[in-house]
């Protein structure tokens, strides 16, 4: 049986790609600190399944990594600082941390036996100093050339430290991929991006009450968790895939966020007073990936998941585990 390790296990897209890959007949590690992540009842529930189990631990810990197995087929590596509000606080901790956390991975890859790939998830952050500053084509595909944001914002570190990551892994002597996700959604996903955000607000409103919506006119695609790790899945298996870099996410449809709302309320079936407000939230107005690189070395997929379909499962996981209080989200 070939083993899996997933650094980041136990948040939203290490745990949902560990429980693929345990019942594909992998047996998985699913690695994790709880610095943001909980352990809730998923969790639980997960590990008490066949061929998955919960490492608790910390990575930038070299005696701990030393007690881990030699003997994996495929690492991702998803742990990271993430999340606008962390990255506001703690840029110094981002580039820093960011960096180590890789670099220990790296040595730990070094020393598997028998390592088919190993997988870092980058950001789609990447894109962005590229977008604001030249021409970049929409849907933008993975070879667009990248360029940095203004070095003094505390936000341009957490793109600095996945391009960093990013040349690493190139100079390194691994069988790397590289994965590049964008806007993926779904059940256990914490509360920090918007269509949780916008799930919470309009299901704890009152019925015809005014609800603010921020950047109506941002377009974005989305990709719903179940199809973004069946991707990261065959991507993997497949031997072509070394040492190259993959957007994760859907090329269509395009949506402005002013529609994600009104699907968000009519799942839930509130009718409330949308009142929408252009800030400076330093995110692009567009942005959207190009998915004929992925979807051409594993094939485009015959159905995946609409938008519709993804906010209702989302907001049935929402409403039944965290809008219940029954347990506590990721942060």
């Amino acid at each position: 049986m070939k083993k899996v390790l997933i650094t980041g296990g136990a948040g939203f897209i290490g745990f949902h790609l560990g429980k693929k890959l345990a019942q594909s007949g992998y047996q998985v590690d699913l690695l994790d600190n709880f610095s943001r992540g909980v352990r809730d009842p998923e969790i639980e529930d997960a590990i008490n399944s066949r061929n998955l189990q919960l490492l608790n631990g910390d990575i930038l810990d070299s005696q701990f990594l030393n007690t881990l197995d030699k003997d994996y087929t495929y690492i991702y590596h998803l742990a990271a600082i993430v999340g606008v509000e962390h990255v506001l606080k703690r840029p110094f901790d981002v580039l820093t941390l960011n960096l180590r956390l890789l670099d220990n991975m790296i040595h730990l890859a070094e020393k598997q036996s028998q390592l088919e790939k190993f997988v870092f998830a980058s950001t789609s952050e990447v894109y962005a100093g590229t977008l604001k500053y030249f021409e970049m084509a929409i849907p933008t595909p993975e070879q667009t050339p990248l360029a940095t944001l203004d070095l003094q914002s505390p936000r341009t570190s957490y793109m600095l430290s996945k391009i960093y990551g990013e040349a690493m892994l190139n100079q390194s002597d691994l069988p790397i991929m590289i994965i590049r996700p964008h806007n993926i959604y779904g059940p256990r996903m914490g509360m920090a991006h918007v269509i949780p955000q916008q799930l919470n607000k309009i299901n704890s409103a009152k019925e015809f009450s005014d609800v603010t919506v921020y950047t109506p006119e941002h377009q974005r695609t989305f990709c719903y968790i179940s199809d973004a790790v069946n991707l990261i899945q065959l991507l993997t298996e497949n031997s072509k895939s070394t040492g190259e870099v993959f957007n994760i996410g859907n090329e269509s449809p395009e949506v402005k966020i002013k529609k994600v709302v009104e699907i968000v309320a009519e799942t839930i079936g509130k009718k409330v007073h949308f009142v929408y407000k252009d800030m400076n939230s330093g995110s692009p107005a567009r942005r959207c990936p190009s998915m004929h690189k992925a979807f051409s070395l594993v094939g485009y997929p015959d159905a995946l998941v609409s938008l519709e379909q993804g906010i209702a499962q989302t907001y049935s996981w929402y409403k039944d585990k965290i809008f219940s209080g029954f347990q506590k989200s990721a942060s």
